[in-house]
């Protein structure tokens, strides 16, 4: 489902894989997204970050945390909601909660409806160690939201064009978050233009051309 994954799959295996990306229904992302929702969470904040994923050890929520902590010391006017379920729940909740961050970060539960709450913010981060072709990202970009993800393989770099459509940082690396952070901080209305090249860049995962592809490979085996 990304450039990469291919290269790594035909290496290890000595194929030829077909590369189809994930369908992305945007209008089903948009229709969700205007859903009634009540938050007052992010009042006051200019920041307003979400990180959506499961809470394990792969999409490395302690190095999120510890640089959203560093960005708060910075006087920087930022919240963020943390969407998901998982293990590592309580390692978080307890971080949160010694470092006294519960002002500026909100966990909440899985949602059968994230995009509503997507919609309310305007950063989107991603902090894992690998990933297959992180659907996250795609939805995140379907309501232009500006963009941090870890330049892990697979799939974020090639979504974000090198970091031409959103940042990247190094996987792991708490100092390297925090400064992309403050320099969305610095200049959010310069990054928050580039969403609009990022959403158009999206025909590449066209609902309809990554079914039919699907399809074609299906038929050749009937």
């Amino acid at each position: 489902n990304s450039v990469d994954f291919k290269k790594e799959i035909d290496k290890k295996f000595n194929i030829n894989s077909k590369l189809i990306y994930n369908p992305l229904n945007k209008s089903e992302i948009k229709r969700k997204s205007n859903s009634k929702l009540k938050l007052n969470f992010y009042k006051n904040a200019k920041i307003k970050a979400i990180n959506i994923a499961r809470f394990t050890d792969q999409k490395d929520h302690m190095t999120l945390l510890k640089s959203i902590s560093n960005v708060i010391k910075k006087k920087i006017k930022i919240k963020i909601l943390i969407l998901g379920y998982g293990p590592n729940k309580n390692m978080m909740v307890n971080f949160i909660r010694k470092n006294k961050l519960s002002k500026n970060i909100k966990i909440l539960n899985f949602q059968k409806n994230p995009y509503k709450f997507l919609k309310n913010s305007n950063l989107f981060i991603l902090s894992s160690f690998y990933e297959g072709l992180p659907n996250v990202l795609l939805e995140a970009i379907s309501l232009k939201k500006f963009i941090i993800s870890s330049n892990c393989p697979t799939g974020p770099r090639e979504i974000l064009k090198n970091g031409e459509f959103g940042m990247l940082f190094k996987p792991g690396d708490e100092k390297d978050l925090t400064s992309k952070i403050v320099e969305f901080n610095k200049k959010t209305k310069k990054y928050n233009q580039t969403t609009s090249k990022a959403y158009e860049s999206l025909k590449r995962f066209d609902f309809n051309k990554s079914c039919k592809k699907y399809l074609s490979v299906v038929n050749e085996f009937i």
